[in-house]
């Protein structure tokens, strides 16, 4: 059983195309679980309008403490949410979604048939802008290593383009109160334990438009350098937590 996770938030211009890409490629028994953030616009209602019983829509109410995070703001909320989704996943491989990617044809096949060799799978991906055209070519080379530290400073990691095991929710859930980058967190956890691999055939389409969220493709990060320094120090404390004391006696 395939379990996707997606996270909505007011996603009306795009999130009827990503369903339909991805439940084309659902079996009968696979589920895809939507967490809505509390969207405003038509969202809901597009969503509502499936009558696919494979469609589990749920809903997330925002962190009111979050609210005074005046950096990566979204990041925050965008972790949360997929945290919620994650929650209610029942599947043996699981993948993580944006309302407004796509994903290609043969894509959950393809990293399924990966995972039974590695507890999470990382694919490459086209960049698309608003109207589906390509508009940069793939990489072939993932920058990703065993060290956090350089995954820390590359930032190697799109949650969209990952795919992880029940297994490897063993380690990596639940999230660190205050987790900034899920995807990170992931990424960073099942390449320390020599569990990731990653497949050079873009099996996604990343759309670039006004409102991404991730700065990975689009555009650098405008935080100040004070902010990215703490934040990878709170990052590396929930990391070696996680490795060496919150799972040692579980």
């Amino acid at each position: 059983m395939n379990s996707v996770c997606m996270t909505s938030y007011n996603g009306e211009k795009y999130i009827k195309q990503q369903i339909d890409s991805i439940i084309s490629q659902l079996g009968p028994e696979d589920e895809l679980i939507i967490s809505d953030d509390g969207s405003t616009d038509s969202t809901l209602n597009i969503i509502s309008g499936y009558s696919d019983q494979r469609i589990r829509l749920i809903h997330h109410k925002k962190n009111p403490a979050l609210r005074n995070k005046k950096y990566s703001r979204s990041f925050y909320y965008a972790t949360e949410n997929f945290a919620n989704a994650l929650r209610y996943a029942q599947g043996d491989y699981i993948f993580l979604s944006d309302q407004d990617d796509l994903f290609v044809p043969g894509k959950i096949a393809k990293m399924v048939k990966a995972l039974k060799n590695a507890d999470c799978v990382l694919c490459n991906n086209l960049v698309i802008d608003s109207l589906g055209n390509e508009i940069n070519s793939f990489q072939k080379k993932s920058m990703f290593s065993k060290s956090v530290l350089s995954n820390l400073n590359n930032t190697p990691f799109l949650g969209c383009c990952m795919a992880f095991s029940r297994n490897a929710m063993k380690y990596i859930f639940p999230f660190p109160n205050k987790l900034l980058c899920h995807d990170l967190w992931i990424g960073s956890l099942c390449a320390y334990k020599k569990k990731l691999i990653y497949i050079e055939e873009p099996l996604h389409k990343y759309r670039v438009h006004e409102n991404n969220v991730s700065p990975s493709v689009t555009n650098k990060s405008k935080n100040p350098l004070w902010f990215k320094i703490v934040y990878r120090i709170v990052f590396l404390i929930q990391f070696y937590n996680r490795l060496f004391f919150s799972r040692k006696n579980k």
